[in-house]
């Protein structure tokens, strides 16, 4: 009996991920997630320098920031909305928010730096986009990679066209054509965006990334993540309890199916046991 449509991977056709590559993993959620598995596995990574990023403009303005080091200055900072007396900028994820405005730019600036040095020298890129629907901050008419919990009446919503998407992405392409490119798309849904507008926004990116790899077939490349937990795993017990997230079992799976797809098959003896390593490691004497 067959209990499950499976999704074949396929090899990746750039080249496979060794070990003395060096990887930037930028992205949505999902890319937190392939990103820490990376580094328990011995890759040389830095993962979402700027905190989790969505959208395709928020994703391309943060890579061009960081490869021209253009740090952050006072005029950046944002307070956060819902009193949460905090401050941050829309250039972030609520992680980086701090106390103060000297504090986060410290942060924010000593993080640019690192990922400035790691982007010049990275070889490869992991990147998952998670949905075409874009905030524009009214007042400035920026698109903000976070509405910081500021008041939804100072933004408007709009949802990238497919050409737009694939401007974009190109553009990102051609700038730093020393780099290979492996997208994904993210599997998690943006549920608050609605279910019909959700499928919208996944199909648009799908299209964009399809796109990509006919144009750059030598350097960009896609990894089927959202297909794999659509179909293969489309039992909500493979979903965290928002019904949403995918488990931790799941993203396990889709682990062992992206290192299948995108790892040099002679390195995954010493990738696997990278793997043993860093979880005996984890372990906590009892005694």
């Amino acid at each position: 009996m067959k209990l499950q449509t499976i999704v074949e991977c396929g090899k990746s056709r750039i080249g496979g991920l060794k070990l003395e590559d060096r990887i930037m993993v930028i992205g949505s959620c999902f890319a937190d997630n392939i990103g820490a598995k990376l580094e328990h596995a011995g890759f040389d990574v830095l993962v979402n320098p700027f905190g989790t990023l969505y959208n395709p403009v928020s994703l391309c303005n943060s890579i061009s920031r960081m490869a021209a080091g253009v740090g952050f200055r006072e005029e950046d900072c944002v307070e956060m909305g819902a009193n949460a007396g905090l401050v941050c900028s829309f250039c972030h994820h609520t992680s980086f928010a701090r106390k103060n405005k000297n504090d986060f730019l410290t942060y924010a600036n000593e993080r640019l730096e690192q990922a400035r040095g790691f982007y010049a020298d990275c070889n490869k890129m992991i990147v998952t986009l998670g949905t075409t629907w874009c905030y524009k901050y009214l007042p400035t008419g920026e698109v903000v990679s976070n509405c910081l919990k500021i008041d939804p009446k100072n933004f408007e919503r709009e949802a990238l066209s497919l050409n737009n998407t694939v401007a974009l992405l190109t553009a990102l392409v051609l700038r730093f054509s020393q780099k290979q490119f492996l997208f994904t798309v993210s599997p998690i849904r943006h549920w608050k965006d609605g279910a019909h507008e959700n499928q919208l926004s996944k199909s648009t990116l799908l299209l964009a990334v399809d796109a990509l790899c006919k144009k750059f077939p030598d350097r960009v490349e896609y990894f089927p993540a959202y297909e794999l937990m659509m179909d293969e795993m489309r039992d909500y017990r493979f979903y965290a309890d928002d019904l949403v997230h995918p488990s931790e079992m799941a993203v396990n799976y889709i682990w062992e199916r992206f290192l299948d797809f995108a790892a040099d098959p002679k390195e995954t003896e010493q990738i696997l046991a990278n793997e043993r390593l860093w979880r005996r490691s984890q372990h906590r004497e009892m005694h």
